[in-house]
């Protein structure tokens, strides 16, 4: 095999990484770069797209030169993206017509209720698996078309493309303004809430509900075939072959091929998917039905995925807006300065509620505090909060696919955590198994677009490559485990209703 390796692009939320990997599955090189967060007001989260392409070709280059690789030792690269995260740009310069806005934005609340209100959840549901809410795409690009000057007008005419962070980069990779390919997979566009999930096309009956021109929209297509081929660079000449947002990326990296398995993601938000074969769930406990994946012309699977809107954010809360650690790793030795969290209970609801209780209104709260409580309590019960919504969703997960998980999977920068995982055993009372291949998420892009070059032989032999590091067993009295876990629902009502209408 001329081509010895296979490369992915993993646009995360708080930065970006290109990960070179061998056919086993090991990465031998990669380079990550941060890009600014910007909150121009309470509610409000941007990035700048341009940015991030900047920081794409600059970890691309490091990784390249790191290993001393050139293009033709890749057989072809993969895109994982975070989700949701909304791109404007012009057909011509390429330049964004404003900041992304980020899935974490909660600016259109007040048109979440409107919509509400005037067509009714259920019109959006029965389409896209996904309830009306500030996460998804759509009303985010509805907001960029009626606040941006000109920006409709433009979109109307054909001058401007719409995208999620995979498209903007697929497009900036193939050519930009000079042939560049502008299309998604069928995982992003499923997070539009423009996509009909039977048919996995665009919808005209979406479309027009939230008034959205069409051929701003980028073409669907499946997640691991080849889309382009790199225009200049280090990479010239390198077929991109595969797309997966991030989250179903990292179910394909865990190599959840069959129906019932399923994965927990611990990043800047914490996301659990289970794979529910090839029809769509649709949820009664308020998850969402939404693309796993689609593997070339095979059919495409679907999952249920519980969204917990803050996991490791609230670890970089506790570092850059209170000062109480440096570095996000300090969390656990702080957390461990305590036997317990002392009664303290935190619910992380800085944009609201997602899964299960999708609450707009909903805002974060301390409880518990007493004189005894220090710096170290409030550690472990950040901690023990992206836990506790873990639980939440797990719970939601088995009552709505008849499936009891007999173990989660679990992958993400906060996996290193060893009392948050051992924590989690303990609030599950089940294994918490971490993969020996820690880089799933980036791994799941490259196994795509592996596949769909001959670089993998199939998904058996991705299944192969899987295997356990270490388990978390759980080790907490059941009194104690369902006595805390009822703390933590009395903490979370408290949140409810906070902004009023």
């Amino acid at each position: 095999m001329a081509n010895k390796y296979i490369g992915a692009i993993d646009q995360g939320t708080t930065s970006t990484r290109f990960i070179v990997f061998d056919v086993a599955g090991k990465a031998v090189a990669c380079a990550q770069k941060e890009h600014r967060q910007i909150y121009p007001q309470p509610g409000w989260v941007e990035h700048d797209a341009e940015e991030i392409w900047v920081r794409t070709q600059e970890v691309i280059t490091e990784a390249m030169a790191e290993a001393r690789l050139k293009a033709g030792d890749i057989a072809a690269i993969g895109i994982t993206n975070q989700r949701e995260t909304t791109v404007l740009w012009n057909r011509k310069t390429g330049k964004p017509l404003g900041h992304a806005i980020v899935w974490q934005d909660t600016r259109v609340a007040e048109e979440v209720g409107k919509f509400a209100n005037e067509i009714g959840n259920p019109f959006f549901r029965s389409r896209t698996g996904l309830p009306l809410s500030t996460y998804f795409s759509a009303l985010k690009l509805r907001w960029l078309l009626e606040n941006i000057p000109g920006a409709r007008h433009q979109a109307e005419a054909g001058e401007v493309l719409f995208g999620n962070i995979d498209s903007f980069l697929l497009w900036k990779l193939t050519g930009a303004e000079n042939k560049g390919v502008h299309a998604t997979d069928v995982t992003n566009a499923s997070r539009t809430q423009l996509m009909n999930l039977k048919t996995l096309q665009w919808d005209d009956e979406l479309l027009q509900a939230f008034s959205i021109p069409r051929q701003i929209l980028p073409e669907i297509r499946s997640s691991s075939e080849v889309y382009g081929h790199i225009a200049q660079g280090p990479l010239s000449g390198v077929a991109v072959a595969g797309i997966l947002g991030d989250q179903q990326a990292a179910l394909v990296g865990q190599t959840c091929f069959r129906s019932g398995e399923a994965k927990n993601t611990y990043g800047t938000g914490c996301f659990l998917l289970m794979n529910t074969g090839e029809s769509p769930t649709e949820s009664k406990h308020g998850l969402l039905t939404t693309v796993a994946y689609k593997l070339g012309n095979q059919p495409a699977r679907y999952s249920l995925e519980g969204s917990v809107a803050i996991g490791g954010a609230l670890v970089q809360w506790l570092r850059d807006n209170l000062g109480l650690i440096k570095t996000s790793a300090e969390v656990e030795e702080l957390a461990l300065s305590v036997e317990d969290n002392g009664g303290v209970y935190m619910v992380p609801a800085f944009s609201g509620l997602y899964a299960p209780y999708w609450k707009e209104s909903a805002r974060g709260v301390i409880v518990g505090l007493t004189r005894y409580a220090n710096k170290g309590h409030l550690a472990r019960a950040v901690l023990e909060a992206v836990a506790f919504q873990t639980r939440e969703v797990v719970e939601a997960m088995e009552q709505d696919s008849g499936i009891r998980l007999e173990e989660l999977r679990v992958d993400g920068g906060m996996v290193s955590n060893d009392l948050l995982m051992q924590f989690q055993a303990d609030i599950l009372d089940r294994p918490v198994v971490l993969p020996s291949i820690k880089e799933t998420t980036s791994l799941g892009a490259a196994y795509a677009a592996g596949l769909a070059v001959g670089f993998f032989s199939g998904v058996e032999a991705l299944c192969g490559h899987w295997s356990a590091e270490k388990t978390w067993k759980p080790a907490l009295e059941q009194a104690r485990r369902e006595q805390m876990y009822r703390q933590w629902k009395k903490a979370v009502t408290r949140t409810f209703d906070w902004i009023e209408p």
